[in-house]
């Protein structure tokens, strides 16, 4: 997102909702060249862009543990024992 505060009129912010809505710049919004409030962007993923990252990650996690012949159950049985150490130590 960028810093720096874009200044739109509030009859342009209105006339302009959909883009302004899909733009990751912060806005300053003013009437009478007066701020009257803010605009925000917050970008939220889409539940197709979440699930096609964690495939691809899915996919690098299968490759590396072909690579170094290591099982799923290794993996589950280091995270267990690693958590009882770290609870045991009270981190």
């Amino acid at each position: 997102m960028a810093s720096k505060l874009v200044p739109v009129g509030v009859r342009e912010f209105r006339e302009g909702l959909a883009e302004y809505l899909d733009s990751p710049s912060p806005l300053a919004i003013t009437r009478h060249g007066q701020t009257i409030g803010y605009y925000l962007p917050v970008r939220v993923e889409r539940n197709e862009e979440k699930r096609r990252r964690f495939m691809e990650a899915a996919e690098r996690l299968d490759k590396l543990l072909a690579e170094h012949d290591i099982s799923e159950d290794e993996v589950v049985r280091e995270f267990k024992a690693r958590r009882r150490r770290t609870q045991a130590a009270g981190c």
